[in-house]
């Protein structure tokens, strides 16, 4: 069971330890329903990469809870619990609700259904995080009890957070290039022929799957060879990027100043919000792209994994007016670095670009120094705030272009 870390927060992050331990207890306390493996994030996950000393506190809640409690002598202490009997009828039921739809809807291996789930995943946190802005859903440090001590686990000395080093990737690309050269090449050329074979023919790909592996094929030569095969898949989004009905009093102003932008461009002004690098976390990116359609821009938005190749050529082919990039891999530095060089090299150096994810202090002011616009983290959870700067980007670069192109006007 891997505890959500969608709770964790930026603001106050000594708060994580709590939010961590009760959800852990929330898949260990019943013995009838226990996890057999428990894997939790760390307490500064909103912050950036965890240390190790950060994953060692999480290890030592579960060892904590193992080996100095008796929780797990003794059986299911909920037995006999009408409280806990009635809650989990009614979650038996909503699932068997959920479950009836699925299979009205073709399945779960049905596109139609992984759409549909992706979209119930997306909306549910949409809820969730309009719940947490107005004040309905009470946030500890967040939108409740926010004044603060300083704390001393987070004050500063630089090494709060792991930050991976440019060079990383420079020497593992050397790594990469030596393991190959140790290998009989044409041994693994003949295997990976084998394994496209396989995969044409419709055969079962793990006995020459597993040829590849003892040979030192890498994952990166086995995804590709897949590749050519069989194509490659993008998963639905779940973002319907639609302006809803039940719009607060902000977001009706937003929209009005959209609507005020868009008459002056001649065009709704588009917003392509980005995901590039490996990780798969998506929450951020797509509740931003969903708020964005919502105040009446133009959104873009691909889902995961994108390549800083394939983003600067969506914005020049879509002549899109601000870029947005996720990033919570750690590598936000890289890969907008290369963003921002593509862009320049594009001749579109003048579209502004936006950040955001688990960005510590440090690299915001490297990534500012970059070129980008503005950079938003965990903390900036009000994402009427976050559109409503977008609009002022959008104001202040397009408007000022549309006013340096027209010509001059006798008085």
């Amino acid at each position: 069971m891997q505890v959500n870390s969608l709770g964790l927060t930026e603001q106050q992050p000594e708060n994580n330890v709590y939010r961590i331990l009760l959800e852990m207890l929330a898949v260990v306390l019943s013995k009838n329903a226990r996890a057999r493996a428990v894997q939790l994030p760390a307490w500064n996950e909103a912050l950036g990469l965890p240390r190790a000393w950060d994953q060692q506190w999480s290890l030592r809640m579960q060892q904590v809870v193992a080996y100095e409690t008796d929780l797990l002598e003794y059986g299911d202490i909920f037995d006999g619990s009408s409280e806990i009997t009635a809650k989990v009828e009614a979650l038996k039921a909503e699932a068997r609700t959920e479950l009836a739809k699925v299979q009205s809807l073709g399945g779960g291996t049905s596109e139609t259904v992984i759409a549909y789930m992706k979209q119930a995943l997306v909306a549910s946190n949409t809820a969730r995080l309009r719940a947490s802005e107005g004040g309905e859903t009470k946030i500890v440090g967040v939108n409740a009890f926010t004044t603060a001590e300083a704390s001393p686990l987070s004050g500063g000395d630089g090494e709060q957070i792991m930050t991976v080093k440019d060079n990383v990737e420079y020497e593992q690309i050397e790594r990469l290039k030596a393991w190959r050269q140790g290998r009989d090449g044409k041994a693994v050329a003949s295997a990976l022929d084998a394994l496209r074979r396989a995969a044409a023919e419709g055969r079962n790909i793990m006995e020459p799957s597993i040829a590849c592996a003892k040979l030192g094929v890498t994952t990166g030569e086995w995804g590709a060879t897949l590749r050519d095969v069989f194509g490659e898949y993008r998963a639905p989004t779940g973002v319907a990027l639609v302006m809803t009905s039940d719009a607060d009093a902000k977001i009706g102003d937003i929209r009005a100043r959209v609507k005020a932008l868009a008459a002056r461009l001649g065009e709704t002004p588009r917003f392509l919000m980005g995901k590039p690098g490996l990780d798969g976390h998506s929450n951020g990116a797509e509740q931003i792209a969903v708020r964005a359609a919502d105040v009446g821009l133009e959104v873009i938005y691909d889902g995961i994994r994108v390549t800083p190749e394939q983003l600067v050529k969506t914005v020049a082919e879509k002549r899109v007016h601000i870029l947005g990039l996720s990033i919570l891999s750690g590598s936000h530095v890289p890969l907008i670095r290369e963003v921002m060089q593509r862009l320049r090299a594009a001749g579109l150096a003048h579209v502004p670009v936006v950040a955001g994810g688990i960005i510590p202090a440090d690299d915001i002011n490297v990534l500012k120094q970059l070129g980008v616009a503005a950079v938003y983290t965990p903390k900036d959870f009000d994402l009427n705030r976050i559109v409503n700067d977008l609009v002022g980007q959008i104001e202040n670069t397009a408007l000022s272009l549309i006013h340096i192109s027209e010509p001059t006007r006798p008085y």
